[in-house]
């Protein structure tokens, strides 16, 4: 899978693979690797880079081309008293 949009997004900003390395709490090597695709990005991984770039984890991995993140979810009342 490539991983075009996340590289693109942070030069936007202009920042390094080490300023988002850090936000992640990974190493810039570890960071490098999922720009190059040369490893996998773990959800969890996909899901904080989506937060930061504010935008949602589809459009990150080319499923969307929309760059608004999705409405935060409502909490459910429950009405069963």
């Amino acid at each position: 899978m490539k991983y075009e949009r996340i590289r693109n997004l942070r030069e936007d900003k202009d920042l390094t693979q080490t300023d988002i390395a850090k936000h992640l709490n990974i190493s810039q090597r570890a960071y490098s690797r999922y720009e190059n695709d040369e490893r996998a990005i773990p959800i969890e991984t996909l899901s904080q880079l989506a937060d930061f770039h504010h935008t949602s984890v589809d459009y990150l991995i080319g499923r969307t081309n929309v760059f608004v993140p999705y409405p935060p979810t409502r909490k459910k009342r429950n009405f069963i008293q």
